[in-house]
């Protein structure tokens, strides 16, 4: 099977087709501080060092793992959505170059754009409406819409049954961390392509299973041209 035959184009959110510039981790410090973790502590240090390398886990995974207990878990992912929609609500949210112009290119040639995200229902429904992306692909998953996050491969897999694909082999997963790249693979995509405008490099984006490595979201209807 080709680059031809790819149907379904699994997109990332933040990083890939949507700008971070640090919100991310200016949203953990909210959280942290919710636990009595302060900015500039070195437990917060070595906190965001952990954010740093499961960027695009599920945020509440990230947090179960930082704080242990449920209930601290629960209330700082409150506190990180509360902060990364404030963020938003800033104007500090905006699309990567050249991504809605992708995304159109995509679903012009016929294929479906699903965009998932780690982030909550809540807080990717924010990203949509700040964007105006309300209609931009034909589905958005976040990891309650699948049962499990990334790096597991539910998302797509959710995204493959309910856009009717007939194989995991017609699916092409593109993101910008490792676990973009892990969640493609274990679900069999035959195209998994790493971005360069988020979190990790080309080494991590290999390791974790890159087929292809890319500039920008913008490279990757010419990709499936083949």
């Amino acid at each position: 099977m080709t680059t031809h035959d790819v149907s379904l184009v699994v997109l990332d959110m933040a990083g890939t087709t949507v700008a971070d510039d640090g919100l991310v981790e200016l949203a953990f410090e909210a959280a942290a501080r919710s636990q009595g973790v302060e900015p500039g502590s070195p437990e917060h240090a070595t906190m965001l060092a952990h954010v740093r390398a499961t960027m695009g886990e599920s945020k509440i995974s990230v947090f179960r793992h930082l704080f242990g207990d449920e209930d601290r878990a629960q209330a700082a992912n409150l506190a990180f959505e509360a902060g990364y929609d404030s963020l938003v609500g800033q104007g500090r949210c905006e699309a990567l170059p050249g991504a809605a112009e992708a995304i159109a290119e995509l679903r012009g040639r016929g294929r479906k754009v699903v965009l998932t995200t780690g982030f909550s229902r809540t807080t990717q429904d924010s990203i949509l409406a700040a964007l105006g992306w309300q209609d931009i692909a034909d589905l958005t998953l976040c990891p309650a819409d699948a049962g499990r996050g990334r790096p597991y491969p539910d998302m797509v897999l959710t995204a493959l049954l309910r856009t009717r694909t007939d194989s995991v082999r017609q699916i092409a997963v593109a993101g910008d961390t490792g676990y973009d790249m892990l969640t493609g693979t274990r679900a069999g995509a035959s195209v998994v392509a790493g971005v360069l405008t988020g979190a990790h490099d080309e080494a991590r984006l290999r390791a974790d299973g890159a087929t292809h490595v890319l500039g920008s979201i913008a490279e990757l209807p010419a990709v499936l041209l083949g």
